[in-house]
């Protein structure tokens, strides 16, 4: 073989070895699409993760939050049986009981609980529009503790309060009875449903049930009950229609406002639980109805059968702020006697 020929098939070999910049940009191009879909899918599947995460958590804290609820509301007006005597005559006006006392039962419409130790003394005051749990009402729930025999003074731990304490020891006054208040408050800066609940020593005492609770809303079942005016005086046990809470108020009769408060027999309960930021797969405006979505005959729009313009939160705009959300409506059909 000549030299000619080798150094030919040489220079030939050097040629085909490495890339030409066409070459090079192509693959590079390839090769940052190929990442940019690898970070893509990266991001989906986190998203999709969270948003699953986040709806199984608002699942767990809704079951938690109702659970709760009504295994507290349906003690309401529990007599335990060292007081059934009280129950066959009325309360006398000496020996400071009082004429009109308190109802097991009753609560405010769109409200804000005072804070300090005794917030029943202290009126609640009203949402401002705009602010976390706008809309949001209170229920107070009043019961008596149970004892382990009669005179023993000892609670048998079978009614506990919205923080699941129970009250020990038992105490014997007729009209000295559990408190637990629901409502709706700040709580490390996001709306959370609390409990406020009464203990032995006459105090207060509030801390969250769950967090990210932006609106709760009470009707009420009653029996025999008008709006602003006194009871009928005919009853059957079985409530007709569902209230406000300020529709059981009778202006200037706190007599009649009790009496309708002790004519409730359910409570149909809503809320709007909230996830974390950016837990949702999109940011669109939605509109929630806490009651549900039934339709009245009337209007036939969406939620319309228990929802009202007279009651902030029954329908229910949140920000756009890619959040999860999800409704809880359930009712409570009340076991006891609410007369005293």
């Amino acid at each position: 073989m000549s030299p000619l020929h080798v150094r030919r098939s040489t220079s030939s070999m050097f040629r085909q070895r490495g890339l030409t910049m066409i070459e090079l940009l192509v693959a590079l191009t390839i090769s940052i699409l190929i990442a940019l879909a690898a970070v893509a899918a990266l991001i989906v599947t986190r998203q999709g993760f969270s948003t699953v995460d986040a709806a199984s958590q608002l699942r767990d804290n809704g079951r938690f939050a109702a659970d709760l609820i009504q295994r507290v509301a349906v003690q309401t007006g529990y007599l335990d049986l060292p007081y059934l005597p009280y129950t066959a005559t009325p309360a006398p006006a000496t020996a400071g009981m009082p004429t009109n006392p308190d109802p097991n039962i009753n609560g405010f419409n769109n409200a804000l609980l005072a804070t300090g130790t005794d917030p029943l003394n202290s009126p609640p005051t009203s949402r401002v529009a705009g602010a976390d749990g706008y809309g949001s009402d209170i229920l107070i729930l009043r019961y008596r503790a149970g004892e382990t025999f009669p005179g023993s003074g000892k609670s048998d731990k079978s009614m506990i309060d919205c923080s699941g304490n129970s009250r020990d020891p038992v105490t014997f006054g007729k009209y000295d009875r559990m408190v637990s208040i629901i409502h709706v408050a700040l709580s490390q800066g996001e709306p959370s449903l609390m409990c406020s609940a009464l203990a032995a020593t006459g105090k207060f005492s509030t801390q969250p049930i769950v967090q990210g609770v932006e609106n709760f809303q009470v009707l009420y079942g009653v029996d025999g009950v008008t709006a602003g005016v006194p009871p009928a005086a005919t009853a059957d046990g079985v409530p007709d229609r569902y209230l406000r809470a300020d529709q059981l108020t009778v202006a200037g009769d706190p007599v009649g406002t009790n009496a309708n408060w002790r004519r409730v027999r359910s409570l149909r309960i809503g809320m709007v639980l909230r996830g974390p930021p950016n837990s949702a797969q999109e940011k669109t405006a939605q509109t929630f109805y806490p009651f549900g979505t039934a339709k009245s005959s009337t209007t036939g729009l969406a939620g319309s059968a228990m929802s009202s313009a007279s009651d902030p939160g029954t329908v229910f705009t949140p920000a756009v702020d890619g959040r999860l959300r999800q409704v809880i409506t359930f009712t409570v059909h009340l076991r006891n006697d609410q007369g005293l």
